[in-house]
């Protein structure tokens, strides 16, 4: 008798950071997570993504998940905060720097503006400037009162992998992102460390997030393959925003929370608004994420946008 096959469970994420109220382009990334874990009989995890110790506030913390609560976007595990996991973090860099891979970094970052080419338009590439340094120039810097970041080396290689929305999307890691930080200068674990070893830990098998962290994918799918550690599937979809395609912002207070339901009267009409405008839905009539949850099908994800880049809020 042939044995069954095993389908791991899909657990999505809910990774909100603590620096702001959450606007509607937070609302719209985190009902799409929600949608796609959930139309597979999946989990949410909720993260605190917390690195940034001097803007991530307590009082955020609690109205992040208050928001959440209010929309209707339940989780199931959770919350686990960023702030508690330096022990892991510092294990994998251990792991990394055990293979030669890392190295310290004494640029600034007007050192970085100044040499760096453009990277899709959106952040530098890192020339390289401190990977073939000699302990005799290492020294010069730290004897000029210069503490050093950590980067990773990246090999000449290109990294791909098929996105849920943007479909095929591949990235040459030396010449289009360059050696990258895991740890910065103040001491604070980098981005792209933290995210990949704690969807690891968390057993977080979907990622869903805005179109911007397109480009960061394949560093983390590089350091995935270099931990051991399983590669999510993964969705960006379009940032929602505002005139002219200037993103929506916490620091703008643009669409927050309170303003939208003042605005629409109920939760069910924010979420109903944005499932409309961007293509989620039909219509825009009110909806809870348990009645759009009837109709939507993750295969059919890519479809519903116009345009898979941006969405313009009204």
């Amino acid at each position: 008798m042939a044995e069954a096959s095993h389908t791991p469970p899909v657990v999505g994420r809910f990774a909100p950071s603590p620096t702001g109220r959450m606007h509607a382009g937070n609302v719209f990334a985190a009902l799409c997570a929600w949608l796609v874990a959930k139309s597979q009989g999946g989990e949410v995890v909720l993260r605190v993504e917390d690195l940034d110790r001097e803007r991530s506030k307590p009082g955020f913390v609690d109205a992040v998940q208050r928001d959440f609560e209010r929309l209707g976007l339940t989780w199931d595990r959770g919350p686990y905060f960023q702030h508690d996991r330096d022990e892991a973090y510092q294990a994998a860099l251990d792991q990394l720097d055990a293979r030669g891979l890392l190295y310290p970094c004494y640029c600034t970052r007007a050192d970085l503006h100044a040499a760096s080419a453009p990277h899709r338009g959106e952040k530098p590439v890192y020339p390289g400037t401190c990977r073939g340094l000699s302990p005799v120039e290492r020294a010069a810097r730290r004897d000029a009162g210069r503490t050093p970041a950590t980067r990773l080396r990246v090999p000449d290689e290109t990294v791909a992998f098929h996105d849920l929305v943007q479909g095929d999307y591949a990235q040459d890691l030396a010449r289009e992102c360059g050696d990258f930080l895991v740890r910065r200068s103040d001491g604070a674990f980098a981005y792209q460390l933290a995210v990949v070893v704690d969807d690891a830990a968390q057993g977080v098998t979907s990622v869903v997030r805005g179109v911007d962290l397109l480009c960061s994918t394949p560093q983390q799918i590089h350091l995935q393959r270099l931990l051991g550690l399983p590669e999510p599937s993964y969705a960006h979809v379009p940032l929602v925003v505002a005139e002219a395609g200037r993103r929506l912002s916490k620091r703008d207070r643009d669409a927050a929370l309170d303003e939208l339901i003042a605005r629409f009267g109920t939760p069910e009409a924010v979420v109903g608004h944005l499932a409309g405008i961007t293509g989620l839905a039909p219509t825009c009539e009110p909806a809870s994420p348990e009645q759009l949850l009837a109709g939507f099908d993750p295969a059919a994800l890519s479809a519903a946008f116009a345009d898979p880049i941006q969405v313009l809020w009204r």
